[in-house]
């Protein structure tokens, strides 16, 4: 049993979690110390973000907004190991009202709706259920939204509102087995613990099919790459999706109804909406068209080893790596272009750590001249869908999959 385990086995330390003495009430530091900024080269836009390493949990981020906390992983962290440090994986709150102390001991999921035996889970019961650990990308709906044009509405992230994590936990379809789902039910709803800070604002939930809900991938996390998750990450459970957007996976996760009807509230009827179109693009300015809710998350690839705007000596060929994901199933293949896709050439590809989780790929190529350069990458997955050319447009800014460039300087 290694030491996360055996922390588990114990009840999470048995003992109230508490984020640390900078949380203000209501507030995760109102006030957060900055340490320099990051130039995210944004198009037709301020580029430059704060850093802050004044989260609690949380080392060097880039810091999009304090009130909810929305904290972005810099590319270069994506270039180390493909599991993303829990200290540097990106958050993202809905509302600001997060508690800033759990009692683990009082904690309780309760299980209710369509179902035989409604439950008050609390952790030490989750934690004797059969265990399940599987590696998943937790990417937002709006990840490299800045990039949109022209520009839309929301958290201008650019590509750092992801990270790929191995996430330790039980499955959904065990606890819903427990409380017995009642014939007809149709959908699963999750809600949290967070809590909206308007008055008449509705609170943030979501919800899955009961056949996606009992489809046995479907996890109640509370460990994160071998340790305990993170208080800004969900501690001490949250819902994990694998394949789809971050949207679903709720975090601070305390309410689970199945439900006999259709989802109609509003996180499901009215936010996160796609258009329903090849790809989710319609033109800017287009009106009318038929949408639905988002889901399945696309391939998308990403050069890691160079940043944006970084200046190297040139040479006859320069190695070159990065990280690809196929979306809702495995990577294929990933293909590389130094001279804007006229040529592209193979990579070589790193440990298969599951369908649902980044991949890394490497390769070594020519460079065809000094003076600016793009770099670019392609990712297939394994159901022959590859990364589009053109990028798609859409007013929520989600869902953008296209081949992504890094422009270099050659000496």
């Amino acid at each position: 049993m290694n030491s996360l385990n055996m922390k588990l086995a114990q009840g999470i330390d048995r003992r109230r979690f508490l984020a640390g003495a900078a949380i203000a009430s209501g507030a995760l530091l109102p006030a957060p110390a900055l340490a320099g900024h990051r130039d995210l080269h944004l198009p037709g836009g301020p580029s430059e973000r704060p850093l802050t390493g004044a989260f609690p949990g949380k080392g060097s981020m880039i810091l999009q907004r304090i009130h909810p906390p929305l904290l972005e992983t810099p590319m270069s962290v994506f270039n180390g190991d493909v599991f993303t440090p829990n200290d540097q994986f990106f958050v993202r709150w809905h509302w600001a009202d997060i508690p800033t102390s759990i009692d683990v001991e009082a904690f309780r999921i309760k299980v209710h709706g369509a179902v035989t035996r409604p439950l008050s889970i609390s952790i030490a019961q989750l934690l004797r259920l059969p265990r399940v650990e599987l590696a998943a990308i937790n990417q937002c709906s709006g990840n490299s939204r800045a990039l949109f044009q022209p520009p839309v509405a929301g958290a201008q992230w650019r590509h750092g509102a992801m990270g790929n994590a191995k996430w330790l936990g039980v499955r959904l379809r065990d606890v819903l087995d427990i409380a017995g789902v009642k014939p007809g039910a149709i959908a699963v709803r999750f809600g949290a613990l967070d809590q909206p800070v308007v008055a008449g604002a509705p609170d943030f939930a979501k919800s899955l099919l009961i056949d996606h809900a009992r489809d046995g991938e479907v996890m109640l996390a509370f460990g994160m790459n071998g340790e305990q998750m993170p208080l800004l990450n969900g501690f001490p459970v949250r819902l994990i999706v694998p394949g789809w957007y971050s949207t679903y996976w709720v975090k601070m996760l305390n309410d689970i109804e199945v439900l006999a009807a259709h989802d109609d509230s509003y996180w499901m009827a009215k936010a996160y909406k796609v258009p329903d179109t090849p790809g989710a693009n319609v033109r800017p300015g287009q009106k009318d068209f038929p949408t639905v809710p988002i889901n399945k998350m696309i391939p998308r690839s990403w050069v890691t080893s160079l940043d944006e705007g970084q200046a190297i000596a040139f040479d006859r060929s320069i190695p070159l790596g990065g990280i690809a994901m196929g979306g809702d199933c495995g990577v294929a293949k990933v293909d590389v272009s130094t001279d804007d896709g006229k040529t592209w050439y193979k990579t070589t590809l790193g440990p298969d750590h599951g369908k649902y989780s980044f991949r890394r790929w490497d390769a070594q190529v020519p460079l065809t001249h000094a003076g600016p350069t793009r770099l670019m990458s392609r990712c297939w997955n394994t159901a022959g869908v590859a990364q589009p050319v053109t990028p798609i447009w859409n007013p929520g800014g989600f869902m953008r999959g296209n081949i992504e460039t890094t422009n270099i300087l050659v000496g």
